[in-house]
């Protein structure tokens, strides 16, 4: 197989960092319930992320793309950032960077009718950190969907959120069982460990 996708060769790493919806406007019925939760679990996630940007570890944000078929990654965290939304602080505490990669799914893995295995295929890793919402729906779809794939999977408790605390315990308590799923909470994570698993 080819190292390279179309000329561009992308950096390959034993580990990266998903995540999913959190630049999100939270319109929808029972988005209002979401906003606690998810804010606690943004403010994990940005650290995190900064934590993973110092060890080079590649970030994926795999966002719905709200029924708008006709935007792209751009518009839509512009409209969660600029349009008055409930989800905006969201959006503020986990602005993309410039090199970060993103996909946009149209159902609830992350996977599903999306180029999220392709681009996986050449970053290489062999373990992925989960991160976002929901973590009964969106982020429960999507690490089973990892798991059939043989990656390692590490789903820290305080960076995922729904709902409700007890689908959030629920799902994470599935998740650890059935998928072998770390979820220890994201400061007790090595980063330093996962990055040099695989590495010469």
């Amino acid at each position: 197989m080819s190292e390279d996708l179309h000329g561009n060769v992308p950096d390959s790493f034993p580990v990266a960092l998903l995540i999913i919806d959190m630049i999100n406007d939270l319109d929808f019925p029972d988005g209002e319930r979401f906003l606690k939760p998810a804010l606690a679990a943004a403010e994990r996630i940005a650290a995190l992320k900064k934590r993973a940007q110092k060890q080079n570890i590649p970030v994926v944000y795999v966002n719905d793309n709200f029924g708008r078929w006709r935007s792209d990654f751009s518009e839509v965290v512009e409209h969660v950032l600029k349009d008055g939304v409930r989800g905006q602080r969201l959006a503020e505490l986990l602005h993309p960077a410039q090199d970060d990669y993103f996909v946009l799914k149209p159902k609830h893995s992350a996977f599903y009718a999306t180029t999220l295995a392709t681009l996986l295929e050449y970053l290489k890793p062999s373990q992925l950190i989960i991160t976002g919402l929901s973590a009964d729906v969106c982020v429960l779809f999507t690490a089973s969907d990892a798991y059939m794939r043989e990656f390692k999977l590490f789903i820290p408790a305080d960076c995922v959120a729904s709902g409700s605390d007890e689908h959030t315990k629920t799902a994470l308590a599935y998740m650890e069982r059935v998928l072998s799923a770390d979820v220890r909470p994201s400061e007790e994570l090595d980063l330093g460990a996962l990055c040099a698993v695989n590495k010469s």
